[in-house]
């Protein structure tokens, strides 16, 4: 499907009432509410990391509840098991026989509290999932349904009790993004709403299952030049060269941002993507997939600072145009 102007302005609007629903229980966040969005519509998965209190939670439930579709909240804790997320065959006492009990992953959008606080082979349990959106239990392959989303959440500062993600499970998140403190205006709003203690209920669904798997064609859709698929080599390239850096972006890191970027196109009204849609999500989409030297942790440099100056050294194609 080859996505039109029209198609691209449609797909605009559509977005433009979301992020209008969002911001509802997120305020002055218009920024990771879009890109939250766009993870959406791309069929990616969305990884919030950030202090306490600033509104993870609230945006995962609000980017759920959107969706008229099943979502499930699962709270991840140490004593958490695979069989908790996936489900399993347990004995039917009435048939005597086995029989499947589907968990909460069998969702369209999966909201996985404070992930890094369950272990590593609880964490692995979405590995599959998330990578081929199928569940494979006693042998047999079961698909999920779609579209299908993990929002997980995480606090990066607070190390006692939890389980760094390793680096199989963060390359799996299309993107990861921080929402930071609101702004002062925002704030002072927060503080003479505080009584009501959950903004998401004031998030309507607006958006079928179907409505989003539509829309993820739609996108698809969108013209991608190859100077600007160039780019996106060139900056991959560049991070698996870097000093600082152990490990680069792999080849799909590469492929989630050309495809973010044109749900980012589309988003803005445009049929075809441009060199700003990739500097605007290279960040959110590659920096968590760097792995650094052992050095620059050391030195506390941050993934998303080597992205930017990497960029700073590239040039962008110019002159890109629709086709």
């Amino acid at each position: 499907m080859i996505t039109t102007p029209d198609h691209a302005e449609l797909f605009h609007r559509d977005f433009a009432n979301l992020v209008a629903n969002i911001e509802q229980a997120v305020l002055g966040k218009q920024a990771c509410v879009r890109i939250a969005l766009a993870c959406l519509f791309t069929g990616g998965h969305l990884l919030l990391e950030d202090m306490p209190g600033t509104g993870k939670t609230s945006l995962a439930k609000a980017v759920a509840r959107s969706v008229q579709g099943d979502h499930k909240r699962v709270q991840f804790t140490p004593d958490l098991l695979p069989g908790d997320i996936t489900g399993g065959k347990i004995y039917d006492l009435e048939s005597r026989t086995m029989a499947l009990s589907r968990g909460p992953i069998f969702a369209n959008v999966l909201l996985a509290d404070e992930i890094n606080r369950a272990s590593p082979k609880t964490q692995s349990a979405l590995l599959q999932a998330m990578e081929e959106e199928i569940v494979t239990i006693d042998g047999q392959n079961l698909p999920l349904p779609a579209p299908f989303m993990v929002i997980a959440t995480q606090n990066p500062i607070e190390q006692a009790g939890t389980y760094p993600l390793p680096e199989a499970q963060l390359d799996r998140f299309l993107v990861r993004t921080e929402l930071g403190y609101p702004d002062a205006d925002a704030t002072v709003r927060l503080l003479s709403e505080a009584a009501l203690r959950d903004r998401s209920v004031n998030v309507r669904p607006l958006i079928t299952p179907a409505g989003v798997v539509d829309r993820q064609k739609l996108t698809a859709g969108i013209h991608v030049d190859t100077s600007v698929l160039q780019f996106v080599n060139d900056i991959a390239t560049a991070t698996r060269h870097d000093s600082q850096v152990q490990v680069g972006v792999s080849v799909r890191g590469c492929l989630g941002l050309v495809r973010l970027a044109k749900t980012w196109a589309a988003a803005q009204g445009r049929h075809f993507v441009i060199p700003d849609d990739v500097k605007d999500l290279a960040v959110e989409a590659l920096s968590h997939r760097l792995v650094l030297t052992v050095e620059a942790e050391f030195r506390d440099v941050r993934q998303g600072a080597v992205i930017r100056r990497i960029m700073e050294r590239i040039d962008a194609p110019v002159g890109v145009r629709a086709r």
